[in-house]
């Protein structure tokens, strides 16, 4: 469980790195405290949420989603579509600039899709069904296609975990398992290399060539106007320090207030409480798929059986019913596909005497298991705690290696034993609105070595998601999704632990906060 802090007294000035800037500069600077640190910058790479929100600030895409998550063009003018399905024209808006100062042109858009193709699940199965790609001018691109694929437009607007973010070519060609250092973005802000301290410290300027559209910002669509000169993430990882500079005026926005301190925000004078991401998050444990033990699947089961999700949900939400949704689920409750599967092995009271029955049943030899665990990420750390104490109890040998984030997502991409630096399971919490389908959710695709860390790997999963993708009514495609969580159910590549809801915290000056996945810096002003 997490424990009550106790606020400190003493200002966190002392505890910011960044320097003291004068009050008309400071006017100008929208200073973030974001949910986590900035290791990584290079938003192709990983799926951390973290990165991704620093890809929001510095990048664009061609599409986003409206409030009511309708694709709508983006950096893109419009687009064509031939009468058989076939081929997708997209035209770029006129004038559309790079930071540094190039044209954004049509190979520059092909080369960015190609490579964020490559890592993303629904991605993957857009460039399996392109026949060809061709750039017609500057402004004009085409998608020839082998077969038809409904949710282009959902995949060229999709808003998490993964987003198809526009860089220039000579970026893009990069190999995309390979990080980029380089930041030339196509979006409303500038990253500021010079200024970037990994895991402390990032620092944005407004891109004064930005052309925004004209229509007013709705989730990750419409007018991204910057009203700051600079945008600001000043990473502190201590709850109550963070409260602090909050309620000083150190800060301006505190992404994901932690929940044992959100009565005392909403007592505190100038400062305001909202709901963050409403379609919440997903709380997840994911099992290495490629290494013992877990590569056991009546193992994975056994876990399975024995998780009570209250625990989890309790623990991250300090205690808060209306915070979190109990969802027996491996797509998000609430949304079309989030079901429980027809059979399966969810409880809310698991019998821990069952569990060990099922562990010895599996065959485990008291092979290690290891948690790679964050210390420095309140609503993740619990996880990982709780579920080494379950797993004890069962009857696992376990160790929690508990380091910082970045640390862990460094780790997670070890494909090795244990004994060589791998892992066997890692917790983390992945955006609602990024796996909302089959084809979305990475935690249960069965693409094995080109998947998601954890490399499950099922080609009855994948048949069914490539049936999902083309079938012709929404009746076929609940079918399906149906389908492919009863072989989830059975599997059990990832164990989901609930749908819950991180509150944000901000000054009461700041306005035209934008909902959303992600903390969007376009249409804030102060007041």
């Amino acid at each position: 469980m997490i424990q009550r802090r106790t606020l400190l007294t003493l200002s966190s000035a002392a505890l910011l790195p960044a320097p003291a800037l004068a009050q008309p500069a400071r006017a100008r600077t929208l200073r973030l405290v974001p949910q986590s640190t900035l290791s990584t910058l290079d938003p192709i790479f990983t799926t951390d949420a973290g990165t991704q929100n620093h890809g929001y600030a510095i990048f664009d895409t061609l599409y986003g989603l409206n409030a009511a998550f309708e694709p709508l063009p983006q950096m893109a003018a419009g687009h064509n579509v031939s009468q058989d399905g076939l081929t997708w024209e997209i035209t770029l808006r006129e004038g559309l600039k790079f930071h540094d100062g190039s044209p954004v042109r049509g190979v520059d858009c092909i080369a960015s899709l190609k490579r964020w193709g490559a890592r993303d699940a629904l991605g993957q199965l857009l460039l399996a069904a392109v026949n060809e790609w061709q750039a017609k001018d500057d402004r004009t691109f085409a998608i020839r296609l082998k077969e038809r694929f409904p949710l282009m437009l959902q995949a060229l607007a999709k808003p998490a975990t993964s987003v198809p973010f526009i860089m220039p070519e000579r970026l893009a060609g990069t190999d995309p398992n390979r990080q980029l250092t380089e930041m030339v973005g196509s979006g409303p802000f500038r990253f500021l290399a010079d200024e970037f301290m990994p895991g402390q410290r990032a620092a944005y300027a407004r891109f004064a060539d930005y052309l925004p559209r004209q229509e007013p910002p709705e989730r990750t669509s419409g007018g991204k106007v910057a009203h700051f000169d600079r945008f600001e993430w000043q990473t502190i990882p201590d709850g109550a320090t963070a409260f602090a500079a909050l309620r000083n005026g150190e800060v301006d926005w505190w992404e994901q207030a932690l929940a044992d301190l959100v009565p005392a925000l909403r007592q505190s004078r100038g400062i305001s409480v909202g709901q963050g991401d409403p379609n919440g998050y997903l709380g997840l444990i994911r099992f290495n798929s490629l290494q013992p033990p877990f590569d056991n699947a009546k193992l994975r089961l056994a876990v399975l059986s024995a998780v009570r999700q209250v625990d989890y949900m309790s623990a991250i939400t300090n205690n808060d019913p209306a915070s979190y949704t109990l969802c027996n689920s491996f797509l998000p409750c609430g949304t079309p596909y989030g079901r429980a599967p027809a059979r399966h092995h969810f409880s809310d009271s698991p019998s821990i005497e069952a569990a060990r029955a099922q562990v010895a049943a599996s065959g485990y030899r008291g092979e290690k298991v290891v948690i790679i665990n964050p210390a420095n990420f309140p609503t993740i750390r619990p996880m990982g705690q709780i579920t080494a104490e379950l797993l004890r109890q069962i009857g696992l040998n376990v160790e929690l290696a508990e380091t910082d984030w970045g640390t862990v997502l460094q780790r997670r991409s070890n494909r090795q034993p244990v004994e060589q630096g791998g892992w066997s399971i890692f917790h983390t919490q992945w955006q609602a609105i990024g796996i909302t389908s089959p084809a979305t959710a990475g935690h249960i695709r069965g693409q094995g070595a080109s998947g998601w860390f954890g490399w499950y790997g099922s080609e009855e999963v994948e048949a069914a998601t490539r049936r999902w993708l083309s079938a012709e009514t929404e009746e076929e495609r609940v079918r399906l999704a149906g389908e492919i969580q009863g072989i989830s159910a059975v599997d059990a590549p990832s164990v989901p632990l609930g749908v819950f809801r991180i509150p944000t915290a901000y000054r009461s000056g700041l306005t035209g906060l934008v909902e959303g996945c992600a903390p969007f810096p376009w249409g804030i002003r102060r007041g």
